[in-house]
């Protein structure tokens, strides 16, 4: 139970047990006071409990010594001024004071209004109600003037102010109370960093809907380096990276929504899509068939039509039946799983088996690019193989068919770092090995002049590897070399059976026909070789040769025929007559030098007399063969006109490039090399 303090006996006590006492900067209970306490601070601020709003100044005292009061009481840095102080009763609420009228001190520097019963008086004199208000009954004497002290500028928040007047009350900021306004500051960040972001994602959409990809994604991008949590948008930036076609990247985002919204079924499905996309059926099913979500029943029947074509894929191989391989396999493509390499990969398998070459280079160069290594798995498996391997394995089969043996040896040596037990992969890493080797020594045998060992290493490899055509080919040059022409010509079938488009197998038949003077057979070949490398300057020598060789064997005059040169210039409708009915195609281009089109088709000329050797190139200046002119009718140039055995075929006036060389060739291959077949020949 609290007691009261005693009543000081007068002015001076009653300061003195103030200075004397500790002051709390906060009221007891039931004490109102409309100021806070000043916090204790090196330079006291003036306090309108002292008097100091409305006040005026007494002239300046002499500064007390240090330690020492104005009223000469001893006091402690933080201790508090110009208060008036009363014992405090707890049953009164507030100071005490009688119902007469109070003394009111004014810092007048004349006099104090004393005993006044009303406010008139200090209105009057212009003195507002300031200090404190003594107790009824109880005259105080003025106490001698404090010296002035400087007004402190206090900073609050932002900007600063001149806080002369009350107790300013400096706030202490504790950690937790830091921490409450840095979660705050915190939460005004995020929410204003989501709006923002929310909105270019907005942003993204509309560029998506326009068909601009690119610029969706640059602003998905953006909107992420605001808010990295937001499922939507790295659910956007996926169908961005889709548009692209770049699924790989478009998985891991779909995965990353997923994980940062587990419920969000959007980011599902298009997972699920993109899963049935890359042949990951499994993983298709589980985010289809998804705990809470609704599954999407057209991704659903395109997941189950990929299971069943892959299954028959994988049972056809087994056996062996490799055009049910590749018809179950592209099948699986075309229902839904248009960019699995492993699709691709087996396509590519199957085409090898049937000796489409071509089109299995093609096969595996595209899962070469859609090589979706990094979303593989080391568990996932395909056709008894590791994924990954599986690509290089077929990749190994197909560059040594192609006799790219080091491409080869590359890929069958990665497929055996990541499934060394499988038992089809060793048997190719065997497999490639030998015939690289055998190839390597066959090649060495060959360019030192030893072609029967050359014949015997090739021969090894085709042991190992019995439908390589490089080696074929390879030995059919060594036999060539030992003047056995018609082994030559059997080792060149079997290498054009497996790859029918091989042009140097090609050549080196028709070479070893015309060693054995099988002529047509050779003019065949060399046919297909121009039509195929119009610009190969040995095949249109060896087809030149071929053709003088044939028309001579006919009975038909050669004498004048000549493979390449420049364009021969004509003078005289005599010398004209005589190179026109020249047998063989002639094309003539009638021309004036003057004129631009003439200049500017001129060097396309002479590159197509280089091109096409076996041809004549003639021209005729119509400045200078008027006679010419007139007898060929030529009133615009530039004009071509192509001549076969002496009759004019082709007529063609300020002809295109492509034009004119597509003419040309279709009467040097059509026609003109019409050779008789063996039956009409015996006839």
């Amino acid at each position: 139970m609290s007691h009261r303090a005693p009543m000081p006996g007068s002015l001076s006590d009653a300061l003195a047990a103030a200075a004397l006492r500790d002051k709390p900067d906060s009221l007891p209970p039931g004490r109102l006071s409309p100021v806070s306490p000043l916090v204790h601070s090196r330079v006291p601020t003036p306090s309108s409990s002292s008097g100091s709003s409305g006040s005026v100044p007494r002239a300046p005292a002499a500064a007390p010594a240090p330690g020492v009061s104005a009223y000469g009481v001893a006091t402690r840095r933080g201790d508090y001024y110009g208060e008036w102080f009363e014992p405090y009763d707890a049953s009164v609420g507030g100071y005490r004071c009688s119902s007469a009228g109070p003394l009111i001190f004014t810092s007048c520097s004349s006099a104090s209004a004393v005993g006044s019963s009303t406010a008139t008086s200090a209105l009057a004199t212009g003195a507002f109600p300031a200090g404190n208000i003594c107790p009824s009954g109880r005259v105080s004497i003025a106490p001698p003037v404090p010296p002035p002290r400087a007004v402190r500028r206090d900073v609050l928040g932002s900007g600063t102010g001149n806080y002369g007047h009350g107790s300013v009350v400096r706030a202490r900021c504790t950690a937790g109370a830091a921490a409450v306004f840095e979660d705050h500051a915190s939460s005004v960040r995020t929410s204003t960093a989501s709006a923002e972001a929310e909105e270019i994602r907005r942003a993204g959409n509309e560029q998506y809907k326009n068909g601009c990809f690119e610029e969706a994604l640059r602003l998905y991008d953006r909107g992420l380096a605001l808010c990295p949590d937001s499922a939507a948008c790295r659910a956007n930036r996926a169908a961005a990276l889709i548009g692209l076609n770049r699924l790989g990247e478009a998985v891991r985002e779909c995965e990353e929504a997923t994980r940062l919204d587990p419920s969000y079924g959007r980011a599902h499905q298009r997972l699920a899509s993109l899963q049935i996309r890359l042949g990951r059926t499994a993983d298709a099913r589980k985010q289809i068939c998804m705990a809470g979500l609704q599954p999407d029943v057209a991704e659903l029947h395109k997941l189950e039509a990929v299971e069943k074509h892959l299954g028959r894929f994988v049972d056809a191989r087994k056996i062996g039946n490799w055009k049910s391989a590749l018809r179950e396999c592209n099948a699986a493509i075309t229902a839904g799983a248009d960019s699995c390499a492993m699709l691709f990969a087996s396509r590519a398998e199957a085409l090898l088996q049937i000796n489409q070459l071509d089109e299995a280079d093609l096969a595996i160069s595209k899962a070469s690019k859609l090589d979706c290594s990094s979303l593989c798995s080391q568990d996932m498996m395909f056709c008894g193989f590791q994924a990954n391997s599986y690509l290089y394995y077929v990749h190994a089969q197909v560059d040594i068919a192609f006799g790219r043996f080091d491409g080869a040896l590359s890929s069958v040596e990665k497929a055996r770092k990541i499934d060394s037990g499988n038992i089809e992969v060793m048997a190719m890493h065997k497999n490639v090995r030998t015939v690289a080797q055998a190839r390597s020594l066959g090649n060495e045998l060959f360019h030192s002049g030893k072609f029967a060992e050359a014949c015997l290493a090739y021969g090894e490899g085709l042991k190992h590897h019995p439908a390589n055509s490089v080696l074929y080919c390879n030995r059919a040059a060594c036999m060539f070399k030992l003047g056995q022409w018609e082994k030559s010509i059997e080792d060149c079938n079997e290498a054009l059976k497996i790859q029918p488009n091989y042009w140097k197998a090609l050549l080196r038949r028709a070479a070893s026909y015309g060693k054995i003077e099988q002529w047509e057979d050779s003019m065949k070949d060399y046919e297909v070789l121009r039509r195929e490398l119009p610009g190969d300057t040995e095949v249109a020598e060896g087809h030149f040769h071929a053709l003088v060789a044939l028309r001579s064997s006919r009975g038909e005059e050669v004498s004048n025929m000549k493979f390449g040169g420049e364009v021969e210039a004509l003078v005289g409708t005599e010398q004209f007559q005589v190179a026109t009915t020249l047998p063989g195609v002639s094309v003539v281009h009638f021309m004036a030098p003057l004129n631009q089109q003439c200049s500017d088709i001129a060097p396309f000329v002479d590159v197509l007399c280089t091109r096409y050797p076996s041809v004549n190139f003639l021209k005729v200046d119509i400045t200078e063969n008027p006679a010419v002119t007139q007898l060929e009718n030529v009133k615009t140039v530039p004009t071509f006109k192509i001549y076969k055995d002496g009759a004019r075929v082709m007529e063609m006036i300020c002809p295109s490039h492509q034009l004119l060389e597509s003419s040309l060739r279709q009467y040097e291959l059509m026609g003109q090399y019409c050779l008789p077949s063996a039956k009409a020949s015996e006839d």
